[in-house]
C-alpha cells in the first residue's frame, strides 16, 4: 500500500494546472506522450508495452487496437495489471520474447533510466518493429538539476527505495534501481544510431512541479526552470522509428 506522500499527484496535477495557465501552449509530459502514441494508432496496430509495470497507457486503448501486449521482468506487477484479458508476459528489454517484425508500435515509459544496456534493448526493438515502426519512450533527463537528487539512487538504492515513497506516494516495491545510461539528448541519438533506429522526434520537456511541496517552493521552481537552458527540462519524450 503507498504511503501517504508529501506530494500527492493530485496536488502536483494542481501545480501544474497553474503552471499551464502561466505558460499558455505548455502540455505536461504525459499529455504530449499520450497525443504522440495516438497519433500512431490505428485500428490494426499492433503495441508492445515495454516494461508495462500494472498497467499504464497502454491500458486505456489495448481493446481498440489489433494486438496489445506487455512485458515486463516483475511477476508481481504481471499478476496485479489492471487490465484484465490484456495478453502479459515475462521478460528482459535485452531479449524481448516475440518474433521480428511483430509490432506497429513499442510504449515505453519510466523504463530507460533502468537499463543496464540500453543499446542491446535498442536493437531487440528494431527487432521486433516492423519496417516503419516507432519506438515512444519517456524518461527523466540527466541534464536537470533535480536529477542530482535522483543520481543518488545509483550509489544508494536503499536510500531511494524509503524516500521516493515518502515523497510522491509510490509503492516502495515499484522502485527500481537507476542507471541513467540512455538519460541525455546526445546519449540516446546515438544509441539510436547505433541500433540502427531514426529520430523521428526528441525534445525536454519542462515540469516545475517536482518540488512543488508548496506554494512558495512552486513559485521558486517555476523561476529556476526559466532560468535553464531549453534542453534542460525534466522528461525526455523521444520517438525513434525503424526505417
Amino acid at each position: 500500500m503507498a504511503q501517504r506522500a508529501a506530494l500527492p499527484l493530485d496536488v502536483q496535477n494542481s501545480y501544474r494546472a497553474r503552471y499551464r495557465a502561466m505558460r499558455p501552449g505548455w502540455s505536461s509530459s504525459g499529455d504530449q506522450i499520450d497525443a504522440l502514441v495516438r497519433g500512431h494508432l490505428s485500428p490494426d496496430s499492433r503495441v508492445l508495452d515495454l516494461g508495462c509495470g500494472r498497467g499504464g497507457m497502454v491500458e486505456l486503448f489495448w481493446q481498440k487496437v489489433g494486438l496489445a501486449a506487455g512485458m515486463d521482468p516483475d511477476a508481481r506487477s504481471l499478476t496485479e495489471h489492471r487490465a484484465a484479458g490484456m495478453p502479459v508476459v515475462s521478460g528482459r528489454g535485452e531479449n524481448i520474447p516475440f518474433a521480428a517484425d511483430s509490432f506497429d508500435l513499442v510504449v515505453c515509459i519510466w523504463v530507460l533510466e533502468h537499463l543496464r544496456s540500453p543499446e542491446t534493448v535498442l536493437r531487440e526493438v528494431r527487432r521486433v518493429l516492423r519496417p516503419g515502426g516507432h519506438f515512444v519512450f519517456l524518461t527523466p533527463n540527466l541534464r536537470n538539476p533535480l536529477l542530482a537528487f535522483n543520481r543518488l539512487g545509483r550509489a544508494l538504492p536503499q536510500l531511494q527505495r524509503r524516500l521516493v515513497p515518502r515523497l510522491y506516494g509510490r509503492v516502495e516495491a515499484d522502485t527500481f534501481p537507476v542507471q541513467y545510461r540512455a538519460n541525455t539528448e546526445g546519449a540516446i541519438r546515438s544509441l539510436a544510431q547505433r541500433a540502427g533506429l531514426e529520430v523521428a522526434a526528441l525534445r525536454a520537456v519542462p515540469d516545475p512541479t517536482y518540488l512543488a511541496f508548496n506554494g512558495l517552493m512552486f513559485r521558486a521552481s517555476v523561476m529556476s526552470e526559466s532560468l535553464m537552458p531549453r534542453g534542460w527540462g525534466v522528461h525526455l519524450l523521444g520517438d525513434l522509428a525503424r526505417p
